[in-house]
């Protein structure tokens, strides 16, 4: 395999920032939603039903909402990591985004796989007693969520900034 040029390597760092750029807003204002109208609680709560079943993409689900760009979060952002290395004036950025979408993408593994099954998915809604703790928890590695796709969200901004503003 030959080198990329550097017009093209440029060229795909600017794509990709874009993708990244797009994919972590929609990802940093759909959790700041999530959790300004507490959806968590109101999915956890709800009763099976043949129109609300209690599943990761029923009607209701927040999951419907993120599955068709959640996964390009990280890789988006890696990838314009590995295409911008060369640029030290954003190469800072660049590093404070993919750590920021990957602390997000572990604290969304997190979610996903040991609190959601049991607090939203269950057959039946969880007694109060059992769905507090959980929905507390929830909450707390979303704040790391939240936290980690705003500093994604700002450096590739930033990074995408800079790169605009070399080429004028």
């Amino acid at each position: 395999m030959g080198q990329i040029s550097s017009g093209r390597r440029d060229l795909l760092a600017d794509r990709l920032l874009g993708v990244a750029e797009f994919s972590h807003a929609h990802w940093f204002f759909g959790n700041l939603y999530e959790a300004l109208v507490k959806i968590p609680h109101r999915v956890a709560a709800s009763e099976a039903s043949r129109e609300l079943p209690r599943s990761p993409f029923g009607a209701g689900s927040p999951g419907r909402y993120y599955a068709p760009i959640a996964p390009i979060n990280a890789p988006a952002a890696i990838a314009a990591l590995v295409a911008g290395w060369n640029h030290a004036n954003t190469r800072v950025w660049l590093i404070v985004a993919a750590a920021g979408s990957t602390t997000g993408a572990a604290a969304t593994a997190y979610l996903l796989r040991s609190i959601n099954p049991e607090l939203f998915f269950s057959p039946q809604p969880l007694s109060e007693m059992r769905r507090k703790p959980l929905l507390k928890r929830w909450y707390r590695v979303h704040a790391i969520r939240l936290t980690a796709s705003a500093v994604a969200l700002a450096a590739i901004h930033q990074a995408r900034t800079i790169r605009l503003g070399t080429r004028g």
